[in-house]
């Protein structure tokens, strides 16, 4: 996980075995609703899978980026200004971006 005050990279929230060696779902809702409670967006970043929003209370975004692939620019046109819109919304607003394993887009 790499974090900064309003910015958090992690790798894929994931249930059942692949729990077991990526971040929990449960335990990334968790801290987010702890620390961050009604100031966080998700934006996943992967086009390969995706999950139930709700366990962010709907605040996510998904952008079709496949592994290992540049993503289109208008893609990346239209994440950069829903970050923008986000972040300025509230000073207390934070993102949480993630891909597959964390690193790759």
């Amino acid at each position: 996980v790499f974090s900064t005050d309003r910015i958090i990279a992690m790798s894929f929230p994931s249930s059942g075995k692949q729990s077991f060696y990526r971040n929990p779902i449960e335990e990334v809702a968790r801290f987010l609703d702890t620390k961050h409670a009604d100031h966080y967006k998700v934006y996943n970043l992967c086009s390969e899978k995706g999950y139930d929003p709700k366990y962010f209370h709907y605040r996510v975004e998904r952008i079709f980026i496949d592994d290992h692939n540049v993503p289109a620019l208008q893609d990346m046109l239209n994440f950069t200004a829903s970050v923008r819109e986000w972040m300025s919304e509230d000073e207390k607003n934070i993102i949480a971006i993630h891909c597959k394993g964390g690193k790759g887009r």
